[in-house]
């Protein structure tokens, strides 16, 4: 089944949406999917926002899924990584970084993490063609992932989080199980909860700025912002920004 989901309305006028708490300005960044050129691209429309606004208290938030399906996840964590240092950033972790992590220690998930775009990761990382085959003991592509995988990346996926709160902002990969406690929510929700969430249109404690779904343009619903615009496949790589004036669109596309 695919991952898709049909936007049930256009994008709805952002006027009634809350302010950034604090006087702070988020930026809030959709699902990379390997896609360095697009992420670049919205790197500059931050940069050149900050500098035409003078915005000084202000964070970067990356949704999830960095890795996966697009063709250069290594340098996407590089790039993440450098952006780190130089500027106010947080990093939720996705579904996809969560199969990387789950593959290394040692579970036994290559099909299913093959079939939902690991190939191109692997790749990026240098792990040889040969490896790939369907019929490649599962503990050979593991070790030589392990080899060629720096420990500044793996460090940074491990450090990933689960959520963002600057009230009365949640950011999240996925979703929240509707009628749970924040505290209370389950991981495996966190990462990859869908039609339970998105179909739910009571009050969530919070205004959810998440990802993980792909739909054509960006979704704002009275209870929640799905900025995940299927970047490895559409050249739309999503950044939103939300300060005093509410959230708005930064940056929707990537070059031509």
């Amino acid at each position: 089944m695919s991952n898709w989901r049909q936007s049930r309305a256009k994008s709805r006028s952002m006027a009634g949406y809350p302010p950034a708490p604090n006087g702070w300005t988020i930026y809030a960044i959709g699902d990379v999917h390997g896609r360095i050129d697009l992420l670049k691209e919205v790197h500059r429309g931050i940069d050149a926002d900050k500098h035409g606004v003078g915005t000084t208290q202000a964070v970067e938030v990356y949704l999830g899924d960095y890795i996966d399906r697009g063709p250069h996840s290594s340098e996407v964590l590089s790039e993440l990584i450098g952006r780190s240092k130089t500027r106010p950033t947080a990093f939720l972790r996705g579904n996809h970084e969560q199969l990387l992590l789950d593959f290394l220690n040692r579970r036994s998930l290559l099909s299913q993490w093959k079939a939902v775009g690991a190939l191109p990761t692997l790749l990026s990382y240098g792990l040889p063609g040969r490896l790939l085959a369907a019929n490649t003991p599962e503990e050979e592509v593991r070790e030589a992932l392990r080899q060629r995988l720096p420990a500044e990346h793996l460090g940074f996926l491990a450090a990933t989080g689960s959520y963002v709160r600057m009230e009365p902002y949640l950011m999240v990969h996925a979703g929240l199980r509707p009628g749970v406690r924040l505290q209370d929510q389950q991981a495996a929700d966190i990462l990859g909860i869908r039609n339970d969430f998105l179909d739910y249109n009571g009050d969530f404690g919070y205004l959810v700025v998440h990802g993980h779904t792909p739909v054509e343009a960006p979704d704002f619903r009275p209870n929640r912002i799905n900025i995940d615009t299927g970047a490895f496949a559409t050249n739309r790589l999503t950044c939103i920004r939300i300060n005093a004036g509410g959230p708005s669109v930064l940056v929707a596309s990537g070059p031509d």
